[in-house]
């Protein structure tokens, strides 16, 4: 049986606390009104899924087909914007204040129980063997045309890893791991509301979905490069992947154009609410100087 969006956050809720809860924290935790809760819990226990406010055995297979399996890594690109430091070291492994950037998406996949990791590179690839150390678990997959093409070639090399998986560009400093969680109802990006932004951006409809990407935009979503894939449409990405890299042209294309320039038809794609304190891309070298001072001397 199908769950509905709101059993699915109820339920994905109560997993993650391991506790019974009472239906005010329940409300405030999936902005859903007490109300609306209390129907919902009512189904949930009529169907055995939860027992005095916490969730079953049969709530937890209930939620086991919305388990994420894996998640892929975009890292194979240059980083030109932040020269000099991408000179000699992948932007994904540039240390701010002591820690590396992508070790901020790896510590929260591995946080959420995700065992499959991949990771696509390509500038200085060797380098990437420095996190082996720490996260044994990850699977290298090369990129020899990175310096050609660009980032449709890093998906191109995985298209056939993205059913049920979240994409991360790996140059993102994650600041809440919470945001990386074990269950995924739906495809969906991460992105901010926002009045007006110079950079990427989704507008969306009223129920949140996102009608087309675009550079510049007012009473938006800002973008940010996380995003996850059902299975369904994971399944979708590989073909339509393979589509857009051979059309002409198609190799110059970024990767999420492949969806919202080519395929847009073919998914429905809800935009995850964050902030602007939850994540936080570097994309010049004097941004990094304004959050590691040590860069600056």
């Amino acid at each position: 049986m199908k769950l509905t969006k709101k059993q699915f956050l109820i339920l994905e809720y109560l997993e993650s606390e391991r506790s019974t809860k009472s239906q005010r924290d329940i409300a405030s935790a999936t902005d859903m009104s007490v109300g609306t809760v209390n129907k919902q819990m009512c189904e949930l226990s009529e169907l055995g899924y939860i027992c005095n406010g916490a969730i079953t055995e049969a709530g937890l297979a209930a939620l086991d087909p919305y388990r994420v399996k894996r998640a892929v890594f975009m890292a194979a690109g240059f980083g030109s914007r932040l020269v000099p430091i991408t000179l000699n070291t992948p932007k994904p492994l540039v240390r701010v204040k002591g820690k590396r950037i992508i070790d901020s998406l790896l510590d929260a996949v591995v946080s959420a129980g995700i065992k499959e990791i991949y990771l696509v590179r390509g500038y200085l690839s060797e380098q990437f063997d420095q996190l082996l150390k720490k996260y044994p678990g990850i699977t290298f997959i090369e990129n020899p045309v990175y310096n050609e093409t660009n980032n449709i070639s890093s998906a191109y090399c995985v298209r056939h890893l993205l059913a049920n998986s979240y994409v991360f560009e790996s140059d993102l400093l994650l600041y809440n791991p919470k945001l990386i969680t074990k269950y995924q109802y739906e495809s969906n990006y991460l992105g901010v509301p926002t009045e007006m932004t110079e950079d990427w951006c989704f507008e969306t409809d009223s129920s949140g979905y996102i009608k087309r990407l675009m550079q510049g935009g007012t009473d938006c979503h800002h973008m940010f490069g996380i995003s996850y894939w059902t299975d369904e449409d994971g399944t979708k990405l590989q073909s339509d992947i393979e589509r857009v890299y051979n059309l002409p042209g198609g190799k110059e294309r970024y990767w999420d154009q492949v969806i919202f320039d080519y395929s847009i038809e073919n998914y429905k794609i809800a935009v995850r609410p964050c902030t602007f304190s939850d994540v936080i891309e570097i994309d010049t070298f004097n941004e990094l100087k304004k959050i590691d001072p040590n860069y600056a001397m």
